[in-house]
């Protein structure tokens, strides 16, 4: 039965419905504060890696993108200035309070986009709808990954690519530093920024529990992609994927 399933919760076991609601409670705890926590945790790095993305994604006037788990909205303000009035950008996030706080800043900067609060692994839109699907730092906290994969490139039109920006294996002689930083520094940020110093601490657990670059390029190619291929950045702290539906 479903109840007995059980998952990953950063290092911890759990039912996969306890790690939905937990997850949940994360988002809700950091969402107003989600994007200085980015700038503070990465340096402003997030920035250029989520530059990176939108270069590499082939994205132009007319478009349809899907942004999944897009939170407050980064990738989708870049997609719709790319996507321009002729084209169309969704942005989706389970959780409410990440979802809102992104609507809110979109509107803010003029692009009424386009929202929808659903589940990666049960996206209410049509077989190959978007010529782009993206996920952002979203990935490692689904509960089946495999799944959610596999709705994406459902979504996605034949030609059409999905695109992971997600923490990643960092290159092994950096991994003592990269783990002091995680599990010593980023919590106390977290605790003096949010208050919330243990939603910290599950985020630096769930990017070591998360799959590797060429596990998960393995992933994208079992949910239906071909030409999968991965871009490191900071020597793997992030990796961002890339794979095409034929």
């Amino acid at each position: 039965m479903n109840q007995d399933k059980t998952t990953h919760f950063g290092y911890e076991t759990v039912a996969e419905q306890e790690k939905a609601r937990r997850v949940r409670d994360v988002f809700d705890s950091v969402a107003s504060r989600y994007d200085l926590m980015n700038d503070l945790m990465s340096g402003g790095m997030h920035r250029l890696w989520k530059a990176f993305t939108i270069a590499r994604s082939g994205v132009r006037e007319g478009s349809r993108v899907l942004d999944v788990a897009g939170g407050t909205g980064d990738l989708s303000l870049a997609f719709a200035k790319r996507v321009g009035k002729s084209g169309q950008v969704w942005l989706t996030d389970i959780n409410n309070a990440m979802l809102a706080h992104g609507r809110d800043r979109l509107t803010n900067k003029g692009y009424m986009l386009p929202v929808a609060q659903c589940d990666a692994e049960k996206l209410p839109f049509p077989d190959g709808w978007f010529d782009c699907v993206t996920v952002a730092f979203g990935l490692r906290n689904m509960t089946h990954k495999d799944g959610a994969l596999r709705e994406m490139t459902r979504v996605l039109r034949p030609g059409g690519c999905l695109m992971v920006l997600e923490f990643s294996q960092v290159w092994k002689p950096l991994a003592p530093f990269y783990d002091f930083y995680s599990f010593q520094v980023i919590p106390r940020i977290g605790g003096l920024v949010t208050r919330d110093p243990d939603s910290y601490r599950y985020l630096s657990e769930s990017i070591r529990v998360h799959p590797d670059q060429e596990t998960l390029k393995g992933m994208l190619e079992g949910a239906g992609l071909s030409r999968v291929e991965y871009f490191n950045m900071m020597f793997g702290v992030v990796a961002l994927h890339r794979g095409y539906k034929l």
